[in-house]
């Protein structure tokens, strides 16, 4: 119906502008011309691409012909483009064509275009291209057609794209926007105020019919006329594609009726906002005769109804420059124009208005717009400003600032001949200024030529150029323009915001230029540019989401790709810092910076960047950028003044003291660049003066978008693209190249290309085998099949590239070209088709034709030989006579006619005399019939009254039907209401969330208070160090060479030593490692154990603050030697006091509100399961009394009507109610069992659930008590249930709180033991790299030594110093390089849980579906089992019938003593034929309860099955699923063979009865006195007989049946394995993609899934003892059933009762889902502190890593301060006795985290570990901070003790020359030797630390590898073994499918045998009936009983038909029959 409407719809005439007929692009004769032709399209300079067909191929080059003009060309291979099928021409989406290029793009958008059709999709864009003519597609009926329509159910058009985002926000709740992007002309303002037309006539502030609101009608019109009025152009040639157009006056007359009615309105406000904008902001230019120049963002606020609440305007990017100049035909904005052409005398005196002429600032003077007056337009601007409120003092305000910025201009300067002063010789115009702005005109004229300007301290003043003036002017005069621009807009939004009502949702209209490239581009250029980039990108990221979205929805595997990231590097070069807006910023404060300075910055900074391009010197542009739609050559020209935008501050604050209030309004904020700034560059000694409010354009600019980007990105974005045709402004002209460029400016060609990397083209399965089936005959077999099989079928037949398509769930994805080629395949295979039955066609015409042929030749010679005889005998005389003579000899025959005539009429007399007969016997066989009428008249009463019976009964069981129903009901509600309270649980949560991040918040800033501490104590220490520099120097000149050197010689040996003994370190240390991996291994096995993972966590943790402790002390022994130390160690021992008495305080609080909560928890579940246990004894008691009240009143009712049977029923009554009775006691006995076994049941069923046993044992026992009270208690339940509904929800979350910290705890428990493993891995690496910075330093010290022996030995240990800094700087590199991979494998970590999460969600849709098909098949096996217990009842049904029919061939041999005793017989089968029918139906309503019970069980399972989450628990389950599928097949399969059996015996008895029945026929004749009897035992038999043919008929019907589940069950079972065969191979994809990441999770896993297995077992063996249960429970009751049909009421107590059990199961079931739900949540919060956790212990590492390299250098210049360390010792005294009391407190700190851990719970417990390890990372932080300080002054220090060494060496040198010459010489040559051995043994020693290196590295992955390896092979290994179990088991499924299959078809035809013989004994029975009528009819004549010809014949066939086994013998017998009656 949908599709029909959506054609009428289409094809209505009012469309006929927006679609096309789409049957007219599926000719087959286009088609065929496209695949003759192989038509493509080629380059084409003009048109930009042509058609033309391939003629031939050479390698690379191709000879095509054009098809418009037939020439051929020679086009290269890859300039040429494929061409769409024809049937995809003026495609509404181009995303849907198969060929997506350049080509195939434009040609659409081009044929559209001719047909009149500006819309097009192209995927989410709609491109609109602008028409320059009017067209009716905006009207009122338009808009109310596309309201409410989905996108796709209408042609293309704005609204559509509008009327969805409306939806979506009143649907989804999320913000939209619409973003308008294109050039000048092509349309946005136009489309931006069709948006807002349309949402103002469909969210109208008011609902329509209100009297308040006007027509929307009328609005909608009226405000068209007027925008279109206001809007200052023609529609026919300046914008766009408007339609209601008015001449100037009839526009206004229209807007005074309008306003008159609703002025003020919301809506009229919002579509009045346009004109007022269009008239400030808009202008004429070459292209456009309204153009926007200015970018705005419109957000309309809409309240939670929909309707409108208020709107915001925002804007961007003002064209300001354009008030003071324009180009050529170029306008400046209209208001300048309106104003002096509208104003009135008094105005024009008011504001001071002269001739356009006189004002320089309008460049081309008055420049008429045609068919535009400007006077209307002004009139219509103020009458749309009295609309948006504004007041006459608004107006004069406004208009002032217009007058004033004309007028600016015509201020005239001079330049002085003397000097560079400006003067002003005519001030008239400054006084009209200054009158107009409120400004004193000699301050005015003062501050233009003589500005002040602050130079250093003092303020003086500067002359200034004509030039420098007049810049200066126009500077005031833009920016006087731009703040009264900015204020309007600021008024607009105060007006449109003026509601009380609150915006619920938004939607924002974005109208923004598009991509320009100018020849010569400027800055604006560059910032409209860099607003699309950032406009593409949001683009590309959406539309890939939501390909992504689409692909994940059918099952495709899809890695995602961010196309937004592809635009990012040229983002990043223009806003990040150091790109071209942070240089340009940067340059505005050099006082010197010219654009050349910044254009040569920007090389140097960027000329390796790949976006930033330097452009040839001798072009004119500066350099280049390569954006998404290309090259943009920009020109650096005034960027640095443009940026600056800098004004005369004289001015500026002259206008902040006005007297005007408005433009001290428009002022009072303003931040400017003052002339100073321009000042600086003259002055040589003037100090700099940067304010710091001050920001530049391009900084404002960046907050702004980044602003807009960010709510852009809040919302969800809908695209619109304006494309201009031509620049002449003519309709129905297209210029190719310029749209080519557009496309690719717009963005539409970018989203065609991210289209092309995925499958752009998608069928559904139906379509897609409708369409190309025929280029696969035969593949698909005959029957029914799967659409999804049938296409992957045709797909491996077609031979097609896996990379070319993918199969979803309901579609099948093609990469572009693909439809194309299939397209192409199609139309050849046709045209071979076509071809070959045309042949046939040909021939079979020309066979036919030769036929005819031929009959024609031989008619023609016939003729010819008769007409010649004729010729002939015609003249021959003979001839004549003959002819004469031969009329003549009939005469002679009449006698012998009339003498036939004569016997004709006797033999008609008597066959009348026959017929007469005949009528008077078919008389009485009449009356005879009659007579047989009436009787069956009698007996179908007594029928009817049967079904009355039958009927009520029916009737009762409908009752009781609506009972269960209204009890359905009643459930679901308190599932919703559970529903809504896990809401307001998820709300709570949320807040809880909120109050964790502040307490987070808080934490940071105290840190951040810690660091400030710890930034003082380094300042200290700097002190220090200078103190220590000071000694060492005193120290060192003191001492002498000699000294020095043997000092040195024996540091060298100990350093030697120290090297052997790092060495051995360095052995035992590899030797600790391995230690320490058999411990992480031994603690990985224990992880599991709690208690031992938390000792072995608290003594790592108390060894590290050990180690802690003792390297502060080294510390603190070598630095802290100065007395101002001990005041800091007093504040941080105060600190520290006050935290450990705040930690204290904390906990104490916290332990008292947990016990306070423990217990309220425990009060409450008492409460709440009392009331339970309450409500659920009162609901039994309830449905106990009620369903005996039913029985009391079913029984009366039975009373009352048995009353009026016979004798004998009652005492048939009297001997049940006996029955009953026994009954009864015996039931309720059964009920105490029950009862028993269901407690049983419940017991069995709390011990799964965890967390609930003790409660449910405790109140399981309390409920005896509670029954007997119950009466008591009813007034208190209540006030108690009001009571607990409060108290219910704080008790929920108290205890999903304690669950959730207790999961955390665990959770955390075994991350911290991971922690702390990877902690010691990372410590070790730190000793080797501290044993390396020992081996530098060594090599320093050895450096130092040489250096004091000689000045060569000096320069090479300096460079030896570089060498081994440079190793140092390489080490801190791959320090941080180890530092960034750790944190990506955490990153990639995070996404790989991320990923988990998404599959577990996944899983559980499967599991779901799973739970579906499940109760599918219960369905399934329910009604097989109704199946086989109507058989069983139609079994016991048959033998009661045998007896009675053996009782009546007793009856019919005596026929005169018995004839009383077969009416009692035939009224006791009666009676028992209603038994069997009321305990059938009891039957099937207790099959029908059990199943009910069976699937709630099933249900619980499944969702208890849901918990394990895992792969093989899902594998096992479709086991197990597929071997009880087996075994119903082969039950189903069992009964029918029963089934058949019963038929066969049915058959035999039946053909014996027919042989008696024969026997009595023939024997009757010697009975005619008994006529009467016989004809009653007749009927009695016929009776008889009825009622086995009914039997038949249902044993027919239930065959049927039983056939029809089989089919479903083997279509079930195919979809089943088809799913789950996609399953595995989904899963087994996506295990194989996840394996690295989860190994650690699915050990964590595989413990859990154990416990589940074990849950699971324990389940299900629970589950078989109550099934056992309830099959004994079934077996005694099918005994008490069918002893008599009063137990069937008890039956019904008893499934109450199992109901009651069922919605307690239920309740736990739903508590447990509760628990789950929290479980889950903890987990979440678990995995977020996780992360946290380890981003922390990577801090803390790189910090101890950098602390550690600290010390060691500290270390090595120990020694040397240990020698200057005397003077300190009573200082290092103090500080160790110090350092003692700070042990002592963390000891205490210690014991007290130790108490704190046994008191709290283990929530406390882990937030103090993350804390703890906080406060660590700072203090570590702070540490390394404190040691590259100090490692800084070391190496500062050092240099300057070489500096001096050499001094010292050099005076020595010369005082001892001559006597250390010759041993110099020697030395030196020593020291060569010694140095070149120094320099190998450091080069093997670096080689041989590499080695280790790599040796270590390598055998720790090898052995990580090794591990991986091993772990995967055995997961592969059990899952190929699961695989194969699978397949076997699905094998033999398949199989015995086969096997049911052949032994179904059996059974059906030895069903159709017996079906025939049936019928053919049904023959032969009516034959039987006929004999024994007419016996009955004509008394003794023996004739009857052999039954002449004619009776046979005139008894309708029944005789004649006897013998016959044909159908048509069979259906004359009917009818016969019928016709006898």
């Amino acid at each position: 119906s949908a599709k029909m409407s959506e054609e009428v719809d289409r094809n209505d005439p009012e469309l006929k502008y927006l679609s096309v007929e789409r049957n007219q692009f599926n000719d087959p004769a286009t088609q065929a011309e496209w695949t003759q032709k192989r038509l493509v399209w080629v380059p084409h300079e003009n048109q930009g691409f042509v058609a033309a067909s391939i003629k031939r191929e050479h390698g690379d080059e191709v000879e095509v012909e054009l098809a418009e003009t037939g020439k051929r060309v020679m086009i290269l291979r890859d300039d040429i483009q494929k061409m769409n099928p024809p049937k995809f021409d003026k495609v509404e989406d181009m995303a849907e064509l198969t060929c997506l290029n350049e080509a195939s793009v434009l040609h659409n958008i081009k044929d559209r275009y001719y047909s009149g059709l500006i819309y097009t999709y192209s995927g989410l864009f709609c491109v609109v291209v602008n028409p320059y003519k009017k067209l009716p597609i905006y009207t009122e009926k338009i808009m109310e057609r596309y309201k409410g329509i989905k996108r796709h159910e209408v042609p293309p058009h704005v609204f559509a794209i509008t009327d969805s985002a409306y939806r979506n926000m009143l649907g989804d709740r999320e913000d939209q926007s619409i973003l308008c992007t294109g050039e000048s002309g092509a349309g946005k303002t136009e489309n931006t105020k069709k948006v807002i037309q349309f949402l103002a006539y469909v969210a109208a502030s008011k609902p329509k019919g209100s009297g308040a609101v006007p027509n929307p009608a009328v609005l909608i019109n009226f405000s068209v006329l007027t925008n279109r009025y206001i809007k200052v152009k023609i529609v026919t040639q300046n914008k766009d594609h408007a339609i209601e157009v008015a001449s100037g006056m009839n526009g206004f007359k229209m807007l005074e009726v309008g306003t008159s009615r609703a002025e003020g309105e919301l809506e009229q406000q919002l579509l009045q906002a346009n004109p007022i904008l269009e008239a400030f902001g808009n202008a004429k230019t070459v292209k456009n005769d309204n153009s926007s120049r200015f970018g705005k963002f419109i957000r309309i606020n809409f309240d939670a109804s929909g309707f409108i609440s208020g709107a915001n305007i925002e804007t961007y990017l003002l064209e300001k420059s354009r008030a003071i100049r324009q180009a050529k035909d170029e306008r400046t904005f209209h208001i300048f124009y309106q104003l002096l052409a509208g104003a009135s005398p008094e105005q024009r005196e008011k504001f001071i208005l002269d001739d356009v002429k006189s004002y320089a600032f309008l460049s081309n003077g008055s420049l008429p717009v045609p068919g535009v007056d400007d006077y209307a337009e002004f009139q219509a601007t103020v009458k749309s400003m009295n609309i948006m409120g504004m007041t006459s003092e608004d107006f004069n305000s406004i208009f002032r600032i217009v007058s004033a910025v004309l007028l600016f201009g015509s201020m005239k300067f001079r330049q002085e001949r003397n000097n560079d002063q400006a003067t002003l010789p005519d001030n008239t115009v400054a006084q009209k200024i200054a009158h107009l702005l409120g400004l004193s005109v000699t301050d005015m004229t003062r501050a233009f030529l003589t500005p002040r300007i602050k130079v250093g301290r003092d303020f003086v003043t500067k002359a200034q150029t004509k030039e420098q003036v007049e810049f200066a002017v126009e500077a005031i005069a833009k920016a006087c323009y731009e703040r009264m621009f900015k204020w309007l807009v600021n008024r607009i939004n105060r007006s449109l915001d003026r509601t009380k009502r609150q915006g619920a949702s938004f939607i924002g209209i974005l109208d923004m230029a598009g991509f320009e490239i100018f020849e010569l581009n400027s800055f604006e250029q560059l910032c409209i540019n860099y607003t699309n980039e950032k406009l593409q990108q949001l683009f590309n990221h959406t539309m890939f989401i939501l390909e992504q979205e689409e692909y994940q929805r059918e099952g495709i595997e899809w890695k995602f790709i961010d196309f937004g990231l592809d635009l990012q590097p040229t983002i990043d070069l223009i806003d990040k810092p150091g790109g071209i807006m942070a240089l340009l910023d940067e340059e505005c404060w050099f006082p010197k910076a010219t654009d050349k300075t910044f254009v040569d910055k920007l090389v140097s900074a960027h000329s390796m960047h790949p976006k930033f391009m330097k452009t040839d010197f001798r072009g004119v542009a500066d350099f280049a950028i390569v954006h998404y739609a290309g090259r943009v050559d920009y020109s650096a020209a005034k960027w640095l003044m443009k940026n600056m935008d800098p004004l005369n501050e004289n001015i500026v604050s002259l206008l902040q003291g006005s007297q005007d209030p408005f433009v001290v309004n428009i002022w009072k904020d303003a931040e400017i660049v003052g002339m100073a700034q321009q000042a600086l560059t003259d002055t040589q000694f003037g100090a700099r003066t940067r304010k710091g409010m001050f920001r530049t354009v391009s900084h404002l600019y960046k907050e702004q978008l980044a602003k807009l980007m960010d709510t852009l990105r809040n919302t969800n974005p809908n695209f619109v693209r304006c494309i201009i045709p031509n620049h002449e402004k003519r309709a129905g002209k297209i210029d190719a190249p310029l749209v080519l460029d557009q496309l690719r400016c717009n963005g539409v060609l970018e989203g065609i290309r991210i289209c092309r990397q995925g499958f752009p083209n998608r069928i559904p399965f139906q379509e897609f085998r409708q369409r190309y089936e025929l280029l696969t005959p035969n593949v698909i077999p005959k029957g029914f099949m799967d659409g999804k099989k049938a296409c992957e079928k045709m797909i491996q037949a077609l031979e097609l590239d896996s990379n070319l398509y993918r199969v979803g769930q309901s579609k099948i994805f093609f990469r572009a070209g693909v439809l194309a080629h299939l397209e192409e395949e199609r139309d050849f295979k046709i045209s071979d088709l076509i071809v070959n039955f045309q042949a046939f066609c040909r021939g079979f015409l020309a066979r036919r034709n030769y036929q005819k042929r031929l009959q024609q030749l031989n008619a023609i010679r016939i003729i010819q030989r008769n007409c010649a005889a004729y010729l002939k005998l015609r003249n021959w005389q003979w001839w004549r006579l003959y002819t004469k003579v031969k009329p003549l000899l009939e005469v002679t025959k009449q006698e012998e006619k009339l003498v036939q005539k004569e016997d004709e009429l006797k033999q008609v007399r008597e066959k009348l005399d026959t017929l007469a007969k005949n009528t008077q016997e078919y008389e009485r066989k009449y009356q005879q019939a009659l007579v047989e009428k009436t009787t069956l008249a009698e007996q179908l009463q007594a029928e009817i009254e049967l079904c009355a019976e039958a009927e009520e009964s029916r009737s009762r069981l409908m009752a009781r039907k609506q009972e269960l129903e209204d009890m359905m009901q009643e459930l679901e509600t308190r599932i919703e209401e559970e529903e809504e309270r896990v809401l307001a649980l998820g709300g709570e949560k949320k807040k809880l969330e909120l109050n964790i991040q502040d307490l987070e918040e808080q934490l940071e800033e105290e840190e951040a208070a810690r660091q400030k501490l710890q930034l003082e104590k380094v300042q200290l220490d700097a002190k220090i160090k200078k103190h220590e520099e000071d000694l060492a120097l005193t120290d060192d000149q003191n001492q002498k060479l000699l000294k020095e050197k043997k000092l040195l010689e024996e540091r060298a040996n100990d350093l030697s030593q120290t090297l052997a003994e790092e060495e051995e370190k360095a052995k035992h240390l590899a030797k600790l490692k391995a230690k320490h991996e058999a411990t992480i291994a031994e603690l990985e096995e224990r992880m599991h154990k709690d208690q031992q993972q938390r000792q072995e966590s608290d003594r790592s943790k108390r060894k590290i603050e050990t180690e802690v402790a003792d390297l502060k002390e080294q510390l603190n022994e070598r630095r802290v030697q100065v007395e101002e130390m001990q005041a800091q160690l007093a504040k941080r021992e105060e600190e520290l006091t006050q935290t450990l008495m705040r930690i204290d305080e904390e906990s104490a609080t916290k332990a008292t509100a947990q016990k306070a909560q423990r217990e309220l928890e425990s009060q409450l579940a008492e409460i709440q399961e009392d009331l339970e246990a309450e409500k659920a004894a009162r609901a039994k008691a309830e449905k106990v009394r009620r369903d005996l009240s039913e029985e009391l009143e079913a029984l009366k009712n039975e009373l009352l009507d048995s009353l009026d049977t016979t004798a004998a029923q009652q005492e048939l009554r009297s001997k049940r109610e006996q029955e009953l009775a026994t009954l009864k006691k015996s039931l309720e006995e059964e009920t105490v069992n029950h009862e028993g076994v269901l407690a049983e049941m419940r017991h069995k069923h709390s011990q799964e659930l965890n967390g609930i046993n003790d409660q449910l044992e405790n109140l399981r026992k309390a409920k005896a008590v509670l029954e007997k009270a119950k009466g008591t208690l009813e007034a208190e339940n209540a006030d108690l249930a009001t009571e607990l509904r409060s108290v219910n929800s704080s008790r929920q979350e108290n205890d999903r709180r304690r669950k959730q910290a207790e999961s955390q705890i665990a959770e955390l428990q075994v991350k911290l033991a991971e922690i702390e493993r990877a902690r010691s891995e990372l410590q070790e690496k730190c000793t080797k790299l501290q044993q390396e910075a020992e081996n530098i330093t060594n090599q320093l010290e050895e450096a130092e030594l040489k250096a004091s022996a000689a000045v060569k030995s000096a320069s090479n240990m300096e460079s030896q110093l570089t060498e081994a800094q440079q190793l140092l700087e390489e080490e801190t590199r791959q320090k941080l390089g180890l530092s960034s991979k750790l944190r990506q494998i955490e990153s990639e970590k995070e996404a790989l849980q991320e990923q988990l999460e998404e599959d577990e969600e996944a899983k559980r849709n499967f599991e779901r579906k799973l739970a579906e098909v499940t109760a599918q098949m219960q369905e399934i096996k329910k009604k097989a089992e109704e199946d086989a217990d109507l058989a069983k009842e139609l079994e016991e049904g048959k033998k009661r019938l045998n007896k009675d029919i053996e009782a009546l061939e007793r009856q019919v041999k005596e026929l005169m003593a018995q004839n009383d005793r077969l009416d009692k017989s035939k009224k006791k089968i009666q009676s028992e034929l209603e038994d069997a029918t009321i305990e059938l139906e009891a039957q099937r309503t207790k099959v029908l309860e059990l199943e009910k019970k069976q699937k709630n069980f099933d249900k619980i399972l499944a969702e208890e099955k849901a918990i394990s989450e895992q792969i093989a628990q899902e594998r096992d389950t479709a086991e197990r699923e597929a071997r009880e599928k087996e075994t119903k097949v082969l039950s189903v399969s069992r009964e029918l063979d029963e089934a058949f059996d019963k038929i066969e015996d049915l058959e035999n008895k039946r053909k014996q009865l027919q042989n008696e029945l024969d026997d009595l026929a023939n024997t009757q004749g010697t009975a005619d006195k008994n006529v009467h009897e016989l004809e009653k035992a007749k009927r009695a038999l016929e009776s008889q007989l009825a009622e086995l043919k009914a039997q038949n008929e249902e044993l027919e019907d239930d065959l049927q049946l039983t056939e029809d589940a089989k089919l479903r069950l083997e279509v079930n079972m195919q979809a089943l394995r088809s799913q789950f065969e996609r399953d595995l191979q989904a899963k087994e994809e996506g295990a194989e993609e996840k394996r690295r990441g989860l190994v650690k999770q699915l050990r964590d896993l595989e413990a859990e899934l154990d416990e589940e297995r074990k849950q699971r077992t324990a389940a299900v063996a629970a589950k078989k003892k109550l099934e056992g249960d309830l099959k004994e429970i079934e077996t005694t009751m099918e005994m008490h059933n069918k002893v008599k049909e009063d137990a069937l009421k008890h039956a019904k107590k008893l499934q109450a009762q199992v109901k009651d059990a069922l919605r307690d199961a239920e309740e736990a079931k739903a508590a447990k889902e509760e628990l789950q739900a929290q479980s889950k949540e903890a987990e979440r919060k678990v995995k977020a502190l996780e992360a946290e956790v380890l981003q922390l212990t990577e801090d803390l590492a790189s910090s101890e890593r950098a602390r550690r390299a600290a010390e060691t250098e500290r270390d090595e210049l120990a020694e040397e301060i240990a020698n200057n360390a005397n003077k300190g010792s009573l200082m290092i005294d103090e500080k160790r006795r110090l350092e003692a009391r700070i042990a002592t407190l963390e000891e205490e700190l210690e014991e007290e985290q130790s108490n704190s851990e046994v008191l709290l719970d283990r929530s406390r417990k882990a937030q103090l570990q993350i804390e703890q390890l906080t406060t660590e990372l700072a203090n570590e932080k702070s540490n390394s901070q404190k040691n590259e300080n100090g490692r800084a002054l070391l190496e500062r220090q050092n240099k300057e003790l070489k500096a001096k060494l050499a001094e010292i060496e050099t005076a020595q040198r010369t005082k001892v020359k001559a006597t250390i010459a010759t041993l110099e010489a020697k030395i030196a040559n020593l020291e060569e030797q010694l140095e070149n051995e120094g320099k190998e043994r450091l080069l093997q020693q670096k080689a041989n630390r590499k080695m280790d290196k790599k040796i270590k590295e390598l055998t720790m992955n090898i052995e990580d590898e090794r591990r991986h390896v091993d772990q995967h092979k055995e997961q592969m290994d059990k899952l190929n073994s699961r695989i194969k179990l699978l397949k076997r088991n699905l094998d033999e499924t398949e199989e015995e499918l086969q096997k049911e299959k052949t032994q179904k078809r059996k059974y059906q035809r030895e069903c159709e045998d017996m079906i025939e013989s049936q019928e053919a004994m049904n023959r032969e029975i009516n034959s039987l009936k006929t004999k024994l009528r007419r016996t009955g009819g004509m008394g003794l004549s023996s004739s009857r009983l052999t039954g002449t010809p004619s009776s046979k014949r005139t008894g309708g066939g029944g005789g004649g038909g006897g013998g016959d086994d044909s159908s048509s013998v069979q259906d004359e017998s009917l009818d016969g029959e019928d016709s006898g009656n």
